[in-house]
C-alpha cells in the first residue's frame, strides 16, 4: 500500500543547515522542496532593486504598497537544483549575497511581508508531499505538519559554514564579519513580534554539531519513516 504523503517542516537557525536536510529529504521522498528563506531574500531583492532598503533605512510604506506585485516561484535547472524566481525572473544567485541575507532578515520582520508569504507557501503545499524550510514553518505555516525538525547548531561553526560557502562562490567576505551577521540574525529571528522563531512543542530537535550530512539526512529519512508507518496504523 503507497503511503500518503504528509507536509515536512524543517526549522532552526540560519545556516544550520536547515535546507541541506529538506533538500535531501525531497529528493530521497520525491517530495517538493519549498525554501521559505528564498521567499524573503527575493523579497529584500525586490526592495533593493527600488532603493527601498538601505544600510540606514527601510521604507515599509513603499513594500507594503506593493508586496501584491511580488510573486515567487521555484523551478528545477538542467542539473534538477531547483532555482528561484521573482515575477519570472532567475534570481537564484543573486539572492545568495550576503547583502541580500541582511535585507531578508530585515523584511521578514514585517508582519504584512510575513503574511503574503505564508500565503504563497500554504497555496504550494495544498496537495502535501512538500518539505518547507524556515523560522516559523512548523508553528505558524504548516502548525498541522505530521512531520516536524528542529535545526540547531553553535553561532560559531554556523558562521564558519557560511564563510566557507561564500568563498567557494567567490565572494570576498571575512569571517568576523560573518559571525556578528549571524549573531544579528538570530536575535532578529527569536525576538521580531511576528513569528519569532521557536521550537514546536511537538518537534523533533537535533544538534548537528557534531554530525555529518549523511548521518543527519539518515536521522531524517529514519523520522520520516517512524512516523509514516504510525499514521498508517492510525
Amino acid at each position: 500500500m503507497q503511503k500518503k504523503r504528509i507536509i515536512i517542516a524543517v526549522d532552526g537557525y540560519s545556516s544550520c543547515g536547515k535546507s541541506t536536510i529538506a533538500k535531501g529529504l525531497a529528493k530521497q521522498l520525491g517530495y517538493i522542496y519549498i525554501d521559505s528563506g528564498a521567499m524573503y531574500r527575493a523579497v529584500a531583492l525586490y526592495a533593493l532593486k527600488k532603493g527601498w532598503i538601505t544600510e540606514t533605512r527601510m521604507d515599509e510604506e513603499a513594500l507594503r504598497q506593493h508586496i501584491g506585485d511580488i510573486t515567487i516561484t521555484f523551478r528545477p535547472n538542467n542539473g534538477g537544483e531547483q532555482e528561484t524566481f521573482l515575477n519570472g525572473e532567475n534570481v537564484e544567485r543573486e539572492i545568495r549575497t550576503l547583502k541580500v541575507a541582511n535585507g531578508a532578515s530585515r523584511v521578514s520582520t514585517l508582519g504584512f511581508v510575513r503574511r503574503e508569504m505564508v500565503r504563497q507557501q500554504q497555496e504550494m503545499g495544498k496537495n502535501k508531499g512538500v518539505v518547507m524550510d524556515g523560522r516559523d514553518i512548523g508553528t505558524v505555516v504548516f502548525p498541522e505538519a505530521e512531520m516536524k525538525l528542529f535545526l540547531t547548531t553553535s553561532p560559531e561553526i554556523r558562521a564558519q559554514r557560511r564563510y566557507d560557502e561564500m568563498i567557494a562562490k567567490g565572494e570576498h567576505t571575512d569571517y568576523a564579519a560573518v559571525l556578528a551577521n549571524v549573531k544579528e540574525r538570530d536575535l532578529r529571528d527569536t525576538t521580531r513580534a511576528e513569528s519569532p522563531l521557536r521550537k514546536a512543542a511537538d518537534a523533533l530537535e537535533l544538534d548537528n554539531t557534531h554530525i555529518g550530512i549523511e548521518a543527519q539526512l539518515q536521522w531524517a529519512l529514519d523520522m520520516f519513516h517512524k512516523i509514516t508507518a504510525q499514521n498508517v496504523q492510525n
